[in-house]
């Protein structure tokens, strides 16, 4: 009998700091991609650069605002002077 209540006690206690754990983690958000990380998916060419075909998504969608230079791409300089999406209100 005595056993069986530490079990319990150290299953209760496992189970506390793993959903204590994962409140934590959903209350941080996920980080935006880094200009590599994007590049690494995106960048088809190899060229250091994303082109309006290359790019997809919010990327893809404000592709004007982002490539100030109107050069046709996405440099790392453009994506360190992007305007920051806004993010949705939490309830």
């Amino acid at each position: 009998m005595k056993n069986k209540v530490i079990q319990l006690g150290v299953m209760g206690v496992f189970l506390l700091m793993f959903s204590c754990g994962n409140a934590q983690e959903k209350g941080k958000g996920k980080k935006p991609p880094t200009f590599t990380e994007l590049l690494e998916k995106m960048d088809k060419n190899d060229d250091g650069m994303l082109s309006k075909d290359e790019v997809k998504g919010p990327l893809k969608d404000n592709f004007a605002e982002i490539d100030t230079d109107e050069d046709g791409y996405i440099t790392e300089e453009e994506m360190k002077k992007a305007p920051k999406p806004e993010r949705p209100e939490r309830n």
